[in-house]
């Protein structure tokens, strides 16, 4: 099964100090609570739930799919076809039909998807600038930690002897927007069912540290979870 929701991992790595044999739950919920806000903090992320829209510059005219087109070109406009009409739709872009070409329109960012863009760049092989962009909402906000848990195995994750913990935390999410609650089905039916969180719901979520040798814990720091546009486009005329 394809995955819908894909974890986003900043370049490095948290040290956690948590004592030897007994782990403080407490103790967690604060460092994990301190790791989303400052990921917030540093990247100017408006939230920790993104959509993806694919690589766009905006103001941006519709390309056409052409035989010509690489695959990774031709994976980026079919991505294209389906997330700029339902933002605009949504609310968070505005779009325009291109004069004398039938299909084809302009898009470019309203004040409201100037406010939960979240964009960055970066240089392909080929010397391409690929620009992602993504609409961002909801501030996590860890509401306690059920369950820590220590197991070793034999070939961990790294192939060696490793020391896995299991932290289990309930979660909600907080400063959900009313373009993502007033459009969920839309969401979801291009995003996946999972792809939207609702406020004063509590979620279940699932953590892993691996303790070294010197008996800390560390951890991949997650910044956000990135869903890609893997359904159909609902619009409104269905």
């Amino acid at each position: 099964m394809k995955k819908i929701i894909q974890l986003i991992t900043v370049i490095f790595v948290t040290s956690l100090l948590l004592g030897c044999d007994t782990y403080n739950k407490e103790e967690f919920k604060k460092l994990t609570q301190n790791a989303y806000d400052e990921i917030r903090a540093n990247t100017k992320i408006k939230g920790n739930y993104c959509f993806y829209l694919g690589s766009v510059k905006f103001p941006y005219t519709d390309i056409p799919l052409s035989k010509e087109d690489s695959r990774w070109e031709g994976w980026n406009k079919a991505k294209l076809i389906k997330t700029l009409p339902l933002f605009a739709e949504i609310g968070l872009l505005t779009r325009q039909p291109v004069d004398g070409k039938e299909g084809l329109y302009h898009y470019d960012l309203t004040e409201l998807g100037q406010e939960y863009l979240y964009s960055s760049y970066k240089k392909s092989g080929s010397g391409r600038t690929i620009y992602d962009n993504s609409f961002c909402y909801g501030q996590i906000k860890v509401i306690k930690v059920r369950d820590v848990s220590e197991k070793t195995y034999e070939r961990g994750l790294s192939g060696y002897n490793e020391t896995q913990i299991t932290v289990k935390i309930n979660h909600q999410v907080v400063d959900v927007p009313e373009w993502v609650i007033h459009n969920q089905d839309k969401l979801k039916a291009l995003y996946g069912s999972s792809s939207v969180s609702l406020p004063n719901v509590t979620y279940p979520e699932t953590q892993l540290y691996i303790k070294g040798k010197d008996g800390r814990l560390y951890q991949e720091s997650w910044s956000y979870l990135l869903m890609q546009p893997s359904g159909k486009l609902l619009t409104d005329k269905e």
